[in-house]
């Protein structure tokens, strides 16, 4: 019986089980190290190899599975097409790990059998964080996202699930209604709101580009100080690749997935916050 197999048979149901697939071992190690730090009950099962980690997925179910974009037998997406095709794992979130996937967003070159993309730059501890946000979300969170959707049902949707997660949401019908909020509080020297989250397409003068645009340039806040989160049905690579030029932190692709919009607000507060401390600015 494999490792793979016995670990597996001999955890409890909430135990979360983390299939890292890197042809590093150091890398593999230092990713197991922080997982265990945020994560103690965690089961990292370690791969090195695309073939590797396929046999291990055949062995036994995984909660989510990491990967680097380059591996000694084939390339990172080939292993997340794999894990696609799988009827058992058709499901499973599957991140990609790397240096260089920034390049690779903005130019549109992540497949979408990847669930989602981590770059390292950020350090293992915010991936440790964000692999927290896939295998065990949390039930609440504390954080004020200021969000721009001029359909009051759609609204309203979106709002009710947000507010389910803990998130205090203040919604506005216009990118002109959000810049007054965010000029009433730089004027009175209040807080910004901590993430932004905006359609693309909106009834007024301005779009969610003209916001973000506004928030960068106009404002001055980087992607640590205010996130901002994209929503948006186009699919056309060039005008996403320039939302993520512009500035913009992530891309939710419509129509919403509960979880996965969630998880990704969660993950931009954490890194938001970490950097904020860091930097010695109040969280």
């Amino acid at each position: 019986m494999s490792e793979a197999v016995r670990l597996t048979r001999h955890i409890g149901s909430d135990a979360p089980r983390v299939l890292v697939v890197d042809g590093s071992r150091v890398m593999r190690q230092l990713i197991e190290r922080v997982l265990k730090a945020q994560l103690p009950n965690a089961v990292v099962l370690g791969c090195g190899s695309g073939e590797e980690a396929r046999r291990t997925l055949g062995e036994g179910v995984v909660d989510l599975v990491t990967t680097a974009l380059r591996l000694p037998d084939m390339d990172g997406l080939e292993l997340a097409r794999h894990v696609r095709a799988s009827a058992t794992q058709a499901y499973i979130p599957i991140v990609v790990v790397s240096g260089d996937v920034q390049e690779r967003l903005v130019a549109r070159r992540l497949s979408d059998d990847v669930t989602d993309y981590f770059d390292k730059s950020l350090g293992f501890d915010a991936l440790a964080a964000f692999i927290h946000g896939y295998v065990s979300p949390a039930t609440t969170v504390e954080g004020e996202v200021l969000y721009v959707e001029d359909s009051r049902v759609v609204a309203l949707a979106t709002t009710r699930m947000l507010q389910k997660s803990g998130f205090t949401v203040a919604h506005v019908l216009s990118v002109e209604a959000a810049l007054e909020r965010l000029e009433a509080a730089r004027d009175t020297g209040a807080a910004p709101p901590d993430l932004v989250l905006t359609d693309v397409n909106l009834k007024g003068e301005l779009t969610g580009g003209d916001l973000l645009e506004r928030i960068r340039t106009g404002f001055g806040y980087s992607k640590g100080e205010l996130p901002v989160l994209v929503m948006t049905g186009d699919d056309n690579p060039a005008n996403q690749a320039a939302l993520l030029r512009a500035g913009a932190n992530d891309l939710v692709h419509k129509p919403i997935e509960e979880r996965l919009l969630v998880t990704k607000l969660q993950f931009q507060l954490r890194v938001s916050r970490h950097l904020r401390r860091r930097t010695g600015v109040p969280a």
